[in-house]
């Protein structure tokens, strides 16, 4: 520890070192006061404090304190007294006011800030019908709040860690202590702290840093944005790492199936819950493989049509100078580029670019022969059932692994395709989360966590937690009716 980062009994000394700290820039405020006939510096970042609460809790009481207690006198829910000045210029980064003394080589620290942020409320991307509609914020103490007011459980454990030598970004890791796998919960801590990077912004940086198999194109962490979601994969075992500034959390060990559910499926009756997630998983196959379908049957197969329905397709192909994997893939960079310009422009715009980019220049693609009909029907088809996924990033990855399935089946029919999707499926089956089999619980199989993977089964089957997580203990309680009919 040097003496250049300690405060000494010369206040004008330290607060010179504190603007020297901070490069002497403009918004370090300082404000001279008297407490108790002794000169008296509050210094804070513009930016950073709540002015009202600034005057009322730290200006006022020193003005007209009699005493001569310091941290008797100020009004802030938290007050530190420290004498680093690296300490110092941290908690001023976090929101704080420091206040120095005549002739007193420490400091005292307190919590001004409370900058209103963007309220809670449900996201865009993961709209749903029967449950909750807020959603995380960008603020790190909001989120946190949005868990704790779900899972009220002293056993809900934080862990905070600062990431990036710039930028000093606040990382949090939420789990139950009775619950989450000690050895988990170590090798998230292992990946977080072995870090090193200049600065970090954003939620998928972070995933990128930390995710197994970068190389992949399927998503090993899920983000999500849903407070009922991240509450759900905590009593389960998982392990929430929530990124200050971000309003996507994450959440890790994570299979492939739960990117096809949603909170709705256990919002409504199980029937109905477990018919949706039939459907989502059974898009996962059409989005990956019905354009690759439609080549290998106009370009090798096609005697596997009914008489009729080939009729069809031979005489929309009539004109269409173009083989159908050109097609298919002209197809599929234009719903890419009309996606792109919705998600970028403003949402009147938006919609007329979607009505536009559907109508217009889908008729007239058709029109001029460049396209078939048919194809219109299947590209069309395939795009919506890659957004039925609850997540979008499943979606987008699907839907890039289509490009390599079409290739196939225009060069081998149906073998490419039964090779590509073998191939598929093999990564799969080798991928993992954080020491979780990531297909799991079909690879390797666990007979007690298929009641909850492909269909939803009455809730009082559901008895145990899925065990992908090696969650403490499995059991589930309250999952029982009591009450008997008369």
């Amino acid at each position: 520890m040097s003496n250049a980062d300690q405060f000494c009994e010369d206040i004008e000394k330290n607060i010179e070192m504190l603007e020297d700290h901070f490069c002497q820039t403009e918004d370090l405020m300082k404000k001279e006061l008297l407490f108790n006939n002794q000169k008296c510096v509050v210094m804070y970042l513009d930016a950073l404090v709540k002015k009202e609460l600034l005057q009322t809790s730290i200006i006022e009481p020193i003005l007209e304190s009699k005493s001569d207690d310091m941290k008797n006198t100020i009004h802030a829910a938290e007050v530190n007294k420290t004498s680093m000045l690296s300490e110092t210029g941290d908690q001023l980064l976090d929101g704080y006011c420091v206040i120095l003394l005549e002739k007193d080589h420490q400091c005292y620290l307190a919590s001004v800030g409370g900058i209103e942020g963007r309220q809670p409320q449900e996201p865009n991307n993961e709209r749903t019908i029967k449950s909750a509609h807020d959603g995380f914020v960008e603020d790190f103490g909001s989120n946190l709040h949005l868990l704790r007011k779900r899972i009220k459980s002293p056993q809900l454990k934080v862990k905070y860690y600062s990431i990036g030598n710039i930028t000093a970004t606040k990382v949090g890791i939420v789990y139950l202590e009775n619950l989450a796998n000690k050895k988990l919960v170590r090798e998230v801590e292992r990946r977080l702290t072995s870090i090193e990077i200049d600065q970090l912004y954003l939620t998928g940086e972070l995933e990128e840093l930390i995710e197994d198999y970068p190389a992949s194109p399927f998503p090993k962490i899920l983000a999500t944005e849903r407070p009922d979601r991240a509450v759900s994969y905590l009593t389960e075992g998982k392990i929430t790492i929530i990124v200050d500034g971000n309003p996507r959390v994450l959440v890790a060990p994570i299979t492939f199936f739960a990117f096809y559910q949603a909170p709705d499926d256990y919002s409504s009756r199980w029937m109905i819950g477990s018919f949706f997630r039939i459907i989502r998983i059974f898009s996962f196959i059409i989005t990956i493989s019905l354009p690759a379908i439609y080549i290998a049957i106009v370009s090798f197969h096609s005697e596997v049509l009914p008489i009729g329905i080939l009729y069809t397709i031979r005489t929309s192909l009539e004109y269409v100078p173009f083989p159908p994997f050109v097609e298919a893939i002209t197809m599929q960079i234009i719903l890419e580029l009309l996606k792109e310009a919705s998600i970028r422009l403003p949402s009147p715009i938006a919609q007329t670019i979607g009505i536009v980019g559907g109508l217009v220049i889908g008729t007239a693609i058709v029109d001029a022969h460049i396209v078939s009909n048919m194809m219109i029907v299947v590209i069309g088809f395939t795009a919506i059932a890659s957004f039925v996924a609850p997540i979008n990033e499943m979606g987008t990855s699907v839907r890039l692994l289509g490009f390599p399935v079409m290739i196939a089946a225009s060069l081998f029919g149906f073998f490419g395709i039964v090779f590509v999707l073998m191939l598929v499926f093999m990564h799969l089956s080798k991928l993992d989360s954080f020491g979780t089999p990531y297909f799991a619980p079909l690879a390797p199989l666990k007979k007690e966590d298929l009641k909850d993977t492909f269909i939803r089964l009455n809730i009082r089957k559901l008895k145990t937690r899925p065990t992908d997580s090696r969650p403490a203990y499995a059991k589930q309680l309250g999952q029982t009716r009591s009450w008997k009919k008369k």
